[in-house]
């Protein structure tokens, strides 16, 4: 009955997340559409506009085609009609992500991990296929089998990292704690796992959290390039807030192309563009006020930002060595090593995967190539952070640390000595015979050559 109700709630938690994500985008549609067509408009295009704009949030390429009547009224060139948007409003998918990892945990707490994630999954894959059968656009189309896999790739995978997290550190009982057992077995490699994946994290929130302090400053300093923008569309109270919207549901992509900026490679806005700390490239690029952010130029002596990725790799070994100090695990060198190593290599999937989602192509022409390379970005991001954390990691013990260490390891000693000493001392049989007797009160000599003694108390003495 437990492992049901486990799988009724996950299932329940599925549908909350993938109605909230649809209603997050119905209700600002709804209100934009009734101000635009007033209430006599045809609704019958609200729904599956929201239902293609979801599937957009969690991956699935838009194949755009623009029709006839439209290139005459807006001047579009014929060439530019078809085209493929690809650049993911990153802030869906991160919904979906958390609250499948939420949902996930909770079903590890109630011991039936695996089932829950599946149950989960299973239920937001059935959602997505009702969505990508009802919301059909003509104008805007979604290939079927990516619209179905995608958004429960990315349900199952918050899930089953949310369950794991969990179920690791508490048990569950069943697969996992045999493969806690073996890892365990590993002796001194032990720790390297979960340490690597800590560190991971603790580098990811570093990355993140400096890329998204680099898009404050670049609002700070070219807020008046953004307003222009915005001004020279021509827009009206409307599409303002339209626009608006649009960029908010993009804010955690443009944080991605902060990150790969700082990292190094930096990203594209066309093809033959570059925006990097060691130049910026750029020639006609599209009025999307977001784009005013962008740097005018730049200079060699702006390469010296990558030591911000290093230094979230740093504060990642120093959480992570903090952490084995705390536990009493001290490593050699080789250990140490392999956390480095895994936490550079676990950063650079995660940035590829970030890269992929937040590049491709956002318009016809020369806007086909948009966003971070994949492999460049990785594979600059995660050496950054490898080389933080092996600074941290690799360096030699401070005395604190090893004093700390002595400290853990004679508390250790002691209380092992007390429990020995309790052990033997309730195996001494009790004394037979009254306090103040020769054989109660008989010592030995303390002293190799017969030093001090204990006084024999008279057994007639009347003090006794």
């Amino acid at each position: 009955m437990q492992r049901l109700l486990v799988a009724l709630l996950a299932a329940f938690d599925a549908a909350i997340a993938a109605a909230v994500g649809l209603v997050v985008l119905l209700a600002p549609l709804t209100l934009l559409w009734t101000l635009a067509f007033g209430v006599t408009a045809d609704w019958g295009a609200l729904w599956p506009l929201t239902g293609t704009l979801w599937q957009f949030g969690h991956g699935v390429p838009l194949d755009v085609d623009v029709t006839a009547d439209v290139l005459r009224a807006t001047g579009i060139a014929p060439d530019a009609a078809a085209f493929t948007l690809s650049v993911t409003p990153l802030a869906f998918l991160l919904f979906t992500l958390l609250f499948a990892a939420r949902s996930g945990a909770r079903a590890a707490r109630a011991g039936a991990w695996l089932l829950g994630a599946l149950s989960g999954a299973l239920t937001f894959g059935i959602i997505a296929t009702g969505v990508a059968l009802t919301s059909t656009l003509s104008a805007a189309q979604t290939a079927l089998v990516p619209a179905i896999l995608l958004p429960t790739a990315v349900y199952l995978v918050g899930a089953v990292c949310g369950a794991v997290r969990i179920a690791w550190e508490d048990g569950d009982g069943g697969f996992l704690d045999r493969v806690h057992d073996v890892v365990d077995s590993w002796a001194d490699w032990g720790p390297v796992p979960s340490a690597a994946v800590r560190g991971a994290a603790f580098a990811l929130v570093g990355v993140t959290a400096v890329s998204a302090l680099a898009v404050a400053l670049m609002t700070l300093t070219r807020g008046g390039e953004v307003v222009a923008l915005f001004q020279a569309a021509r827009v009206d109270a409307l599409g303002a807030g339209v626009i608006t919207l649009g960029h908010l549901a993009y804010l955690p992509t443009i944080i991605v192309w902060a990150a790969s900026w700082l990292a190094g490679p930096g990203f594209a806005v066309g093809v033959g563009t570059a925006v990097s700390p060691a130049g910026t490239q750029l020639g006609v690029v599209p009025g999307i006020p977001v784009l005013g952010l962008l740097p005018e130029s730049t200079s060699m002596w702006m390469l010296i930002v990558i030591l911000l990725p290093i230094g979230a790799g740093a504060f990642a070994g120093w959480a992570v060595r903090s952490r084995l100090v705390w536990e009493g695990t001290p490593l050699g060198t080789g250990p140490r090593a392999a956390i480095a190593g895994g936490i550079g290599v676990l950063t650079a999937v995660v940035a590829a995967l970030a890269a992929l989602l937040a590049g491709g192509s956002m318009g016809p022409g020369r806007l086909a190539d948009a966003g971070p390379a994949v492999l460049p970005f990785a594979l600059a991001l995660g050496g950054e952070v490898l080389l933080g954390a092996a600074i941290l990691l690799l360096s030699p013990r401070h005395r604190d640390e090893l004093a700390e260490e002595r400290t853990d390891r004679w508390v250790a000693e002691m209380t092992a000595s007390d429990l020995a000493f309790d052990d033997s001392t309730d195996r001494v049989p009790a004394a037979t015979t009254w306090p103040g007797s020769p054989s109660a009160f008989d010592t030995a000599p303390l002293g190799d050559d017969g030093g001090f003694r204990l006084p024999k108390r008279d057994p007639d003495d009347p003090l006794r």
